[in-house]
């Protein structure tokens, strides 16, 4: 059985008791972490669909973080004296999986989700209704005050438009070409 995860925005092949090496996790060493599974292979199914994939749970935990082999980067032009050697090194962490499930419900860790995606909607619907009734009271405001007139602008009519430069045609070339 493997499953194909999703960490930092790559996607990995993994099976019970392999070692990965991933971009650096926030998770602090000996940490449990579940990643993200998008495809679950048994011998006899393939899960790929979002309905199985909720009871799909890939378990791993923080053996450590590392740092990768250094990269070598030589800036070179000739005939300039240009020359500039820099290096990098990436942050890596490495993840051991402990156990590939499916299980025959969605797993909490979806639940969760699934939960906190539908508070903010349920939240924002009062938040809607506050500010529908919020709207007589700022229109009620409006009437109370009258506005002030806006008074037309004399200036700008009375000033005739300067008038503009007449254009000069293109000299040709002696030649006619």
């Amino acid at each position: 059985m493997y499953a194909v995860v999703k960490v930092g925005g790559k996607q990995y092949r993994v099976e019970k008791g392999q070692s990965l090496v991933v971009d650096r996790m926030d998770a602090s060493e000996g940490d449990k972490v579940t990643l993200d599974p998008l495809l679950l292979a048994d011998g006899k199914n393939t899960v790929f669909e979002g309905s199985d994939l909720g009871k799909v749970k890939v378990e791993a935990v923080v053996t450590g973080h590392e740092r990768g082999p250094k990269i070598h980067v030589l800036k070179f032009k000739p005939k300039r004296g240009y020359k500039r050697r820099t290096g990098a090194r990436a942050d890596l962490t490495r993840l051991d999986i402990r156990d590939i499930k499916l299980l025959q419900r969605a797993s909490s860790a979806v639940k969760e989700a699934k939960d906190a995606e539908e508070k903010p909607k349920a939240e924002a619907k009062p938040k809607a209704e506050a500010k529908a009734e919020a709207k007589p009271k700022a229109e009620a405001k409006a009437e109370a005050k009258p506005k002030a007139e806006a008074k037309p602008k004399a200036d700008a009519a009375d000033k005739p438009k300067p008038a503009r430069k007449p254009r000069t045609p293109k000299k040709e070339a002696e030649d006619g070409s």
